[in-house]
């Protein structure tokens, strides 16, 4: 391979790498602000994502809603499903046993009941395709080629993440979520109600997927099993730092560019083993991820 070719490949997969990355970063960001305030791994996101995906086409194709309508509506849905799963699940799980372990399983009981729903309704028998919004023309940066949904879907992702630390950093919600995250016994001794918090925070987790699924479903072809896609999310967090929002962020971008480059420079049979590429290779030199904290161990 010559220089040239080599830094057109270089420069193709920043580009699509980025695009990809940031839908990776909404799915992680979603993943790491449930851990932080709930120390549950979240294991049903990718079928929260799926589902409102299929939710979306539901209502954009077949039942022909004018899209100012589908995505205030999925959002909402993605909210009320998240939020009324701790409210009524896992809240009566941790009455019944303190246990953290059968939380996370109750979350896997969730990842199976949203792809049988899907499965039910016949939707999800065939691979299905969300029009696109935005138009696909292709557009030169460099010399990499991008389409205009690419930079749609970039742009909206990075906004999204704007908006969520805004809200985290600088509204009372948000800094609520953060004493919660931090302590939560301090956080409720000072006034903030703990199951409304986990509430907002797990509709919120729910949100972010749904605006991931809006986002990549164009590019994809819908089934019952794009709830997949998650695995890249969880090697995000891990390489971030599960604990860390910003890590997060940037190990979502880094899987994603790093699964674009070795499918230009390696194989693009060899994608699917990048993300595990990069998570040994961060294990083995920091442990607590990119952008995690002091690495401490628990008995379990």
């Amino acid at each position: 391979m010559d220089l040239q070719l080599a830094l057109i490949f270089l420069q193709q997969g920043i580009a699509s790498g980025l695009v990809s990355g940031s839908v990776y970063a909404l799915l992680a960001l979603a993943i790491v602000i449930i851990f932080k305030t709930s120390d549950v791994p979240n294991f049903a996101q990718g079928e929260v994502f799926m589902a409102a995906g299929y939710v979306a086409l539901y209502l954009f194709v077949f039942q022909q809603m004018p899209i100012w309508i589908v995505l205030p509506a999925t959002l909402l849905a993605a909210f009320l499903a998240m939020a009324l799963f701790r409210r009524v699940v896992l809240d009566q799980v941790a009455k019944s046993a303190k246990d953290l372990v059968y939380l996370v399983i109750a979350t896997l009981g969730l990842s199976y009941v949203l792809k049988g729903l899907v499965r039910r309704t016949g939707f999800g028998d065939t691979p299905r395709s969300f029009p696109a919004l935005v138009p696909t023309d292709s557009v030169m940066i460099g010399q990499a080629s991008v389409t205009l949904l690419d930079l749609a879907i970039f742009g909206t992702a990075v906004a999204v993440m704007a908006a969520f630390f805004w809200m985290f950093n600088y509204t009372k919600t948000g800094r609520a979520m953060r004493a919660v995250g931090m302590n939560p016994k301090a956080a409720q001794l000072v006034g903030v109600d703990l199951r409304r918090c986990h509430m907002l925070i797990w509709g919120l987790s729910g949100v972010i997927s749904a605006i991931a699924a809006l986002l990549i479903s164009p590019k994809i072809l819908m089934t019952a099993d794009m709830g997949s896609i998650v695995m890249l999310a969880f090697a995000a967090a891990i390489v971030g730092g599960f604990s860390s929002l910003p890590g997060a962020i940037v190990g979502g971008f880094i899987i994603g560019i790093v699964e674009n480059m070795v499918g230009l420079f390696i194989s693009s049979r060899a994608i699917v083993l990048a993300p595990f590429l990069a998570i040994l290779i961060v294990l083995v030199l920091r442990p607590q991820g990119l952008f995690g904290g002091k690495l401490t161990i628990k008995k379990v």
